[in-house]
């Protein structure tokens, strides 16, 4: 049985505004305190892991060791069918130093260029680490396709040129609260939820 979650105070382990902002929306049903890792100025380690919970558990621990705080991190990705998984656990990383998810995006239609399947499905993995070494691993995903061009501001990374199957929309045109029902980010989250933190007061 998963460890049940009691405290008053969560690190989202994580640097990246768009990714806090989104897990911070959905822990505020539980009156759940949350500061980032980059408020706490801990270091983003490095993700040497070969799979999303793997990269995870990695961030997760880092953040819970560093604060002395339960720490929730969050490693996702796109993987797109036709490019065998790609750009999978790499997703941030094809954005270069800077981040800069219009090459990432451009480098996607690039190499899909041509392909008859665009068929794609975001894929999160979220671990939840205390500092006594104990965790608990939740995965999500959302299937759908690549569209181009990119659409929409409303998101982050490569929402974009992704449209989940049964939407006429991008993730990046959608409302946060219609992203949150059904992305990858929120399935994973409401495997979490129920394990380890029981229904909102």
């Amino acid at each position: 049985m998963a460890r049940r979650f009691t405290d008053g105070k969560l690190v989202i382990a994580s640097h990246n505004a768009g990714k806090v902002r989104e897990i911070g929306d959905l822990m505020r049903p539980f009156g759940v305190e949350v500061v980032s890792a980059g408020d706490l100025g801990l270091p983003e380690p490095e993700e040497t892991g070969d799979t999303f919970v793997a990269n995870a558990l990695l961030k997760a621990h880092a953040a819970a060791e560093g604060s002395g705080l339960p720490a929730l991190a969050d490693d996702s990705g796109l993987a797109v069918n036709a490019l065998d998984g790609a750009p999978g656990i790499y997703s941030a990383r094809w954005a270069g130093p800077g981040k800069d998810f219009k090459v990432a995006m451009e480098k996607v239609e690039e190499l899909l260029r041509g392909a008859e399947d665009r068929s794609a499905k975001f894929v999160c993995a979220l671990a939840l680490a205390w500092p006594d070494g104990h965790a608990e691993v939740f995965e999500g995903t959302v299937a759908g396709e690549i569209t181009w061009p990119p659409a929409g501001n409303k998101g982050f990374g490569y929402d974009p040129i992704f449209t989940a199957d049964g939407e006429t929309i991008t993730f990046g045109e959608m409302e946060p609260e219609m992203k949150h029902a059904l992305s990858h980010r929120a399935d994973a989250f409401a495997k979490l939820v129920r394990a380890c933190f029981g229904d909102a007061t």
